[in-house]
This record gives structure tokens, C-alpha cells and sequence, in this order.
């Protein structure tokens, strides 16, 4: 591992400055520091963020207010939490093992890196790690890789749990700059896909700080988080869906569809909802809404299998959440 220095952040500005001078933030750790173990990345400064004052959960206009450094696990143990957004608690249950979830954080959960296999392997191309190098996966192992939303630059996914299901809870992203000024910004507009530039995945500028994730008003409805893997412990998942659904009588009122493992983001298509809003919870309704999210699907020779289970992972949790046996 390469030397750095060592910095801890006695305040949000402290942190904020000393981002913008280049110093890589560490909370948790639980990627970074494999990434650094790795020499993936190799920061000559860490500041250190942990005893900064954001480890509260907090009600706010209706809803939560997460502040950055509160851990996985207190996040998925919150009595609100699990009342109101169950979807959320199922995700982080779901995301890692109990030790990781003791450590990592809510804003470096959002913040995690791709496990694509080249991107974590410094003998190997790849425009996430250097940008103008290439992608070594285009005719490598793509097994874990994306089936919408890439490039011919990259197509690696995002690999959390929980922002799937904060996707599905339209969660905001607080950011504090290093001027000092907060912005808040919709968490689909905070990921980037890759495009030309897949080494910039998020708006965050130098100097940032995600000092909060604030959910609005707890919706109507049920909620789930269903997750396929290869293993049941704790594996990145090959599909996941986290979606909440409002039924009148046999006609869906409305709904929320994330997804997870299939593209470089949490994954939500308006288009895919719509389909499904005001329309009664048939065979016919729910096919023609798997139509809608994968018509634009670009498999790999090792990943195609996603498609048809990507459709039938989302039949069986809209099934489960519409109350229905329509396979």
C-alpha cells in the first residue's frame, strides 16, 4: 500500500477543505481501503470524517433525515425505519454481513465502487480506473456486468443494496461544498451513466461532502426488496428489485420500481411504472411492464441470462406485492 498521510476532520468545513485539496474522505472504509490494499486507488491524504456530528437519525417535513456516518446496521434496525420503508431495512439486510454493516456508512454505501472484475485488476484496461484505456470486459467475463444503461466504454454496475431501495423511496442527497453551501439533490439525478466519461459516476464536485440522505413522507402501500445472487451470503446481486406498490381493490394506484445488478445505477423507469399504474394486476399488465424495462437490453455472451431473470424476478415481486398468482 502506497504511504499517505492521515487527517482527521474536526468539522464539515475541516473535511470539506481538505477534500479540496485532494484528500480522499474515510468513514467506514469497508471499499476504500480494499481499493487502496489493491493500489486501485492511491491517495496521498485521508480525512478522516468519524467524529464529525452525523450519526443521528432525525424526523424531518414528514420524513427521515439519515446524516452521513449513521451505520448500516443502526439504519436497518431504525424502529422508523423498518415501520415506514421496510424496503430500505430489507435491502441493508440483504447488502452485507453483520460486521461490514457495523462499519460501513449511509453516504459511503451511495459511494462504493463497481466489483467489476477489471476494475479491480490493475493489469488489466479499464476506463473507470484510467480513463482512454479501455474496457477489458467488452469481450471479457461479464457475468456480473450491465444489461441497460452502458456504453461502449463501460458497462459495469453499481453494486449497493440500499440505494436500490432509496431509489424506490425517491431519496434526496444533502451535500455540503467546500464554500460551505448545502445543495440538495434527487438520487436520480446524483449517479451519472457512464457514456464517454465512466470515471465520473456521480455529480459530486471536489470539495463535496454527503453530509445526509433525507427520505420524504413514508409512502402508501406495501413495500419489498427481493435479491437474487449466486449464493445466499452476502453475494452482489445478479437482479434485485426494490419496489413499493399501492393497490385499489384489483387495480394498482400506484408504484415504484428500482432495480439493481442490471445497469451502472439503481435503475428506475418511468415508463416501466406508468405502464403498471392504473392498470389492474393481470399476467397481461405485468408482462407488458417486464416488456417496457428490458426493451432496451444489451446482453453479453455471459450475462444474457439476466434478461429473462431480470422479467421474472419482477413478476414474482409484483405477484407478492399485489397480493396475486399470475406467473
Amino acid at each position: 500500500m502506497k504511504p499517505f498521510d492521515y487527517i482527521r476532520a474536526e468539522d464539515t468545513g475541516h473535511a470539506t477543505s481538505a477534500a479540496g485539496q485532494g484528500a480522499t474522505i474515510i468513514a467506514g472504509g469497508t471499499n476504500l481501503l480494499d481499493l487502496m490494499k489493491l493500489e486501485v486507488l492511491q491517495p496521498d491524504a485521508l480525512i478522516d470524517i468519524n467524529r464529525l456530528d452525523l450519526k443521528q437519525i432525525t424526523e424531518a417535513d414528514g420524513g427521515l433525515r439519515i446524516g452521513a456516518l449513521v451505520t448500516n446496521s443502526d439504519l436497518a434496525a431504525d424502529m422508523r425505519v423498518r415501520t415506514d420503508y421496510p424496503v430500505l431495512s430489507e435491502a441493508l439486510l440483504a447488502g452485507a454481513s453483520g460486521q461490514l454493516r457495523n462499519k460501513a456508512t449511509t453516504a459511503g454505501n451511495l459511494l462504493q465502487r463497481t466489483r467489476c472484475y477489471y476494475f479491480y485488476d490493475t493489469a488489466m484496461p479499464c476506463n473507470k480506473r484510467e480513463p482512454g484505456t479501455g474496457c477489458q470486459a467488452m469481450e471479457g467475463a461479464t457475468r456480473l456486468h450491465a444489461i441497460l444503461g452502458g456504453s461502449d466504454q463501460c458497462i459495469a454496475t453499481h453494486p449497493s443494496d440500499m440505494a436500490v431501495a432509496m431509489r424506490a423511496l425517491a431519496a434526496v442527497v444533502e451535500i455540503e461544498a467546500a464554500n460551505g453551501e448545502t445543495r440538495h439533490v434527487p438520487l436520480s439525478d446524483f449517479y451519472l451513466l457512464p457514456g464517454d466519461t465512466p470515471h465520473i459516476e456521480n455529480v459530486l464536485r471536489k470539495g463535496d461532502l454527503i453530509t445526509a440522505v433525507i427520505l420524504p413522507a413514508a409512502p402508501k402501500g406495501a413495500q419489498t426488496y427481493r435479491k437474487v445472487r449466486d449464493r445466499a451470503s452476502y453475494a452482489f446481486a445478479m437482479v434485485s428489485v426494490a419496489a413499493r406498490i399501492e393497490m385499489d381493490g384489483d387495480t394498482v394506484k400506484d408504484a415504484a420500481l428500482a432495480f439493481g445488478g442490471i445497469a451502472p445505477q439503481p435503475w428506475r423507469d418511468a415508463d416501466a411504472e406508468n405502464a403498471l399504474i392504473g392498470k389492474p394486476a393481470t399476467k397481461e399488465t405485468f408482462n407488458a411492464v417486464a416488456d417496457i424495462l428490458l426493451k432496451n437490453a444489451d446482453p453479453k455472451k455471459d450475462n444474457a441470462f439476466k434478461v429473462p431473470l431480470a422479467r421474472r424476478t419482477l413478476i414474482a415481486t409484483l405477484n407478492e406485492l399485489c397480493g396475486k398468482d399470475v406467473a
